[in-house]
């Protein structure tokens, strides 16, 4: 085994214990230690590592604890670390439902990078999607005004668009064709208008709006703003439609109040996907709005709205919830390939 190879051992150990740990929804601080190691370690030379490994002298480096340097050690003697292997056996199945709709999904189309509020890089998040058998993601990092998930500005959107770019020939290289599509998930403003300018929207390849604000507006407002967005000929997708919490770290959140029926039938009428939102504090809409969607004759799309890589796998739930609703995979835009998406956006 190389210097080389042994570091990269360690730093994949890392990275998969985040990735198991974030998929089991553990707390965020645990996470971020083992993905904080892995970090440290791949920005130094090979060399330098095991230095400190065989000097001992791993924990004097920043983000390396006692737990992360077992981890290391394991893995640069060329073994699988335990704790991996015990996070492997404990990982079941999500649930038993919904298999046939989520082997049926091609992407996830709505997911956050490190670039917003999101925890990785954006190649992380697109090999661990390849990973889980997608051919295409979309990656939808926040818009300027929310500022509190970093939204990118202007200029850091056009910087995104380079690097996404550059990424993609990489990727398809290596990864088979395999595509990231350039998205964005935009603020629905107070007044329906879109929270970024329509020269840059026309660029991006999909666009997901959603209500971060005033979600306890009235009901007629609330749905004279969604009715506005939806009809925007730029918008793609209609993500988490109630904006509900219902359980989590940030507590519970009730649902937007609206005309139902008006909203979704703005969104079969000018083409609009209602998003199927698979984050386990979300699952939006609520499966009595997703039926009704359903009737309405409504597209979907089931997303993860992931914000790390282990969240990539949660879109089970979505499939999940929409195969309990009667969802014909044929109207779930995600079950398209690329070519038949990035057509039907563009129309």
């Amino acid at each position: 085994m190389t210097d080389k190879a042994g570091v990269e051992d360690a730093v994949a150990a890392l990275r998969a214990i985040g990735y198991y740990l974030e998929r089991d929804r553990q707390p965020t601080h645990r996470v971020k230690a083992y993905r904080r190691a892995a970090d440290t370690i791949a920005a130094l030379p090979a060399a330098e590592v095991r230095a400190r490994r065989r000097a001992g002298t791993l924990t004097e480096l920043p983000g390396i604890g006692p737990k992360t340097e077992a981890v290391i050690v394991e893995a640069m003697d060329g073994a699988t670390p335990s704790y991996l292997v015990k996070l492997e056996e404990a990982a079941g199945e999500l649930t038993t439902a919904g298999k046939q709709l989520r082997a049926a999904l091609k992407a996830d189309l709505h997911l956050h990078s490190e670039w917003s509020d999101g925890g990785s890089p954006i190649e992380e998040m697109a090999r661990t999607a390849h990973r889980l058998g997608h051919s295409y993601i979309a990656l939808t990092d926040h818009s300027p005004r929310l500022t509190v998930a970093n939204g990118l500005s202007r200029e850091r959107r056009l910087q995104q668009l380079e690097v996404v770019a550059e990424l993609n020939k990489k990727l398809q290289d290596e990864l088979d064709g395999f595509t990231i599509l350039n998205g964005i998930e935009v603020d629905i403003l107070d007044d329906g208008s879109l929270d970024c300018d329509s020269e840059i929207l026309a660029r991006l390849d999909i666009v997901v709006a959603s209500v971060h604000s005033k979600l306890r507006m009235a009901a007629e407002p609330m749905t004279e703003r969604m009715v506005r967005a939806i009809a925007n000929p730029h918008v793609d997708v209609l993500g988490h439609c109630t904006g509900r919490l219902i359980t989590g770290g940030r507590g519970t959140r009730p649902e937007s109040e609206f005309d139902a029926e008006v909203v979704f039938e703005a969104c079969r009428q000018f083409g609009t996907a209602v998003e199927i939102n698979s984050r386990p504090e979300r699952l939006d809409p609520p499966k009595r709005l997703l039926s009704l969607a359903v009737e309405m004759d409504c597209m979907f799309s089931v997303d993860t709205d992931a914000h790390a890589p282990g969240q990539l796998d949660w879109q089970v739930y979505g499939c999940e919830r929409a195969e309990d609703c009667g969802v014909a995979p044929e109207r779930v835009i995600n079950t398209w390939d690329q070519k038949q998406l990035v057509e039907w956006t563009a129309s």
